[in-house]
């Protein structure tokens, strides 16, 4: 038996769909996927006429729809929920940064925190009154070396080390699926959290470390020699977003010690299924980002 593939994606004809970094990537094919499957797809971006090559691009330009959402900006974040009208009926928090030099987000969080999981904490929690179907989160196999540190989230004390950051926010990524999960059903709702990671993809995300060593041996010969294209890394998501699965699945590639190969739900650390850490971030996350989990209508 033949795994999933783009074809197995059902008809989603009426459906409506938000992909946060959509402009290139495992966002824009992810994108294309769904407008080729019929949904009508917001690509939610912070370069606008990137977004709007990128809508250019999918299989139904007619289908894909640009807005803009700097998910490094807690008030572009808010300016996008409040201007959102009708219903979700899959989110997917997909955009991301990774290894870059310390830098702050416009609210003051270390960028890979502040992007990763405080923005997509904030995004989720503010449209959640408005999904319908699944809210899927990107995470990383990197997460198996991150630790949730409450006392420096935000590196403000500790040297900086941008894997350590990474890890740390794509740790917490799967935390807040799960917590979210369990709020979910706590509230009767049958939105489901899932969580999918594309394993080693060639995209772009390779290319930002501010180190001329590191770009050239993940993004040019890792690229080349391990990873499978943006499509095949693009799968894990789609997978997470419409196959029968059942909420807080972490998908990923089942091959190379999830490196490629068709999606499969994949096993988490630890660290990622301590529902103790997973309370405490999301309060702490609340406190951080102002937004809090809203009173959802059981379904």
């Amino acid at each position: 038996m033949s795994g999933f593939a783009a074809a197995d994606i059902p008809d989603l004809t009426g459906q409506t769909v938000i992909v946060t970094g959509a402009s290139s990537g495992l966002g824009l094919e992810t994108a294309k996927a769904l407008t080729q499957a019929g949904a009508r797809v917001v690509l939610a971006v912070r370069d606008e006429a990137k977004g709007r090559k990128a809508a250019d691009a999918t299989p139904a330009p007619a289908l894909a729809e640009v807005r803009l959402l700097d998910l490094a900006s807690l008030e572009s974040v808010r300016a996008f929920a409040r201007d959102w009208a009708g219903p979700v009926n899959l989110l997917i928090n997909n955009a991301g940064v990774m290894i870059p030099p310390l830098t702050r987000t416009q609210d003051g969080f270390e960028l890979q925190f502040g992007t990763n999981h405080l923005g997509h904490f904030a995004l989720t929690n503010l449209l959640l009154p408005s999904i319908t179907g699944r809210v899927i989160t990107i995470s990383s196999g990197v997460h198996q070396i991150g630790r949730i540190d409450f006392d420096d989230l935000n590196w403000e004390r500790k040297p900086y080390k941008p894997w350590r950051a990474y890890a740390q926010s794509k740790l917490a990524n799967l935390l807040f699926t799960a917590e979210l999960q369990r709020r979910l059903t706590e509230s009767g709702s049958k939105v489901l959290s899932m969580a999918a990671h594309p394993g080693y993809a060639a995209t772009n995300l390779q290319f930002h470390s501010g180190s001329r060593l590191t770009d050239f041996a993940m993004g040019t010969l890792g690229n080349r020699l391990l990873a499978q294209d943006a499509a095949g890394g693009a799968l894990p998501t789609l997978y997470a977003a419409t196959a029968d699965l059942p909420g807080n699945t972490y998908a990923g590639p089942s091959k190379l010690g999830g490196l490629r190969g068709t999606p499969a739900p994949c096993n988490r650390a630890k660290a990622a299924r301590d529902p103790e850490v997973a309370r405490r971030l999301w309060q702490v996350s609340e406190t951080l980002t102002g937004v809090r989990f809203p009173e959802i209508q059981k379904q």
